[in-house]
């Protein structure tokens, strides 16, 4: 991938800015790499994860890397936000706590996912890495979108939802129709390579979820002014090596890998990321990007023919709304 983004100069001011990245607690992981990019131009942003003391570390070595509090005129801040997304409950719980914590939300990245894993209910019924990948998102998101909305009504806000997909919801199955949880609770036993094909799935309704918030957000803005100027995007950071490190010889293979990747290294795999949540060009042109599917190369793009059906995001927002209902969230 060109360089032709430089987060040093294609970034919008954001010193008093607040942003949350979730599962940004591995210091070789995307989200990372997102966090680093962000504070160092401004931002107050927060570490959204699971694992509390993983995510201390990484905001120390943080801290050091970018040498904060060291120079006034130095970078922003980071701080840890313990988020567990296996549980849509606590992201409700996490996001109203942040509702008494800050005055203000500007930029929201669902970054967190579970990727390959045993296929596995909840106690709700409801298969784990839907829950962990789109549902508790869904949960969070809508409940900090009231302090959302609240920014958005500042002269020159700039408030955006970026969500993580990926280029594998290409490769899913057709989607007939999401108006059951059987429709979610997809387990693909019966395909090769099951485990990627539903970590794929949950990518592809990450989609339809978005192009239905993107329609859900203006319908609000009778009853919630300012939701309408908030911006939403799906974006594909493309392929990253944030797993050779934990390899046997990863000196070895890291050169192999790499030659397959679209990045060179996590920090320039990140400025997809890092584009779709501050990049200048989205602040110029809201309406272009609000809704829409980013490729790899920060091009808005067509994504799969399940992912901009209008039929399936509709449904989608019907089911899940209906679910988190269920379960009282």
């Amino acid at each position: 991938m060109a360089p032709r983004f430089n987060p040093k100069s294609d970034l919008v001011d954001l010193k008093g800015q607040v942003i949350i990245v979730t599962g940004a607690n591995r210091p070789w992981g995307l989200g990372y790499s997102t966090v680093k990019h962000l504070v160092s131009a401004g931002a107050k942003v927060y570490i959204a994860a699971r694992n509390e003391q993983q995510s201390l570390e990484s905001i120390e070595k943080l801290k050091a890397d970018l040498r904060l509090g060291e120079d006034e005129r130095s970078a922003g801040e980071v701080h840890f936000l313990k988020l567990d997304l296996a549980d849509p409950r606590n992201a409700k719980k996490v996001a109203e706590e942040f509702l008494m914590k800050e005055s203000r939300l500007d930029v929201l990245v669902n970054n967190a996912a579970m990727v390959f894993a045993p296929y596995e209910k909840t106690n709700d019924g409801i298969s784990k890495i839907v829950v962990t990948n789109l549902i508790s998102p869904f949960v969070f998101t809508k409940t900090l979108l009231p302090l959302m909305a609240k920014t958005a009504q500042e002269k020159g806000s700039d408030v955006r939802i970026v969500n993580i997909s990926s280029l594998s919801h290409k490769f899913v199955p057709n989607i007939k129709e999401l108006k059951k949880p059987e429709d979610l609770n997809q387990d693909f036993r019966r395909r090769p390579l099951a485990k990627f094909t539903r970590y794929a799935h949950t990518k592809t309704l990450i989609i339809i979820w978005t192009r239905a918030l993107h329609q859900h957000l203006k319908s609000l803005s009778s009853t919630m002014p300012g939701v309408e100027r908030v911006v939403t995007m799906a974006i594909d950071p493309g392929n990253i090596d944030t797993f050779s490190n934990r390899w046997p010889l990863p000196w070895l293979w890291r050169p192999l890998v790499r030659l397959l990747m679209s990045a060179p290294n996590v920090d320039v795999g990140a400025y997809p990321t890092v584009f779709a949540a501050a990049g200048k060009k989205i602040h110029e042109d809201p309406e272009r990007y609000s809704g829409v599917y980013l490729d790899v190369k920060m091009k808005v793009a067509n994504p799969s023919r399940n992912a901009r059906s209008d039929k399936l995001a509709e449904e989608l927002w019907t089911l899940v709304e209906g679910i988190t209902n269920d379960i009282g969230v």
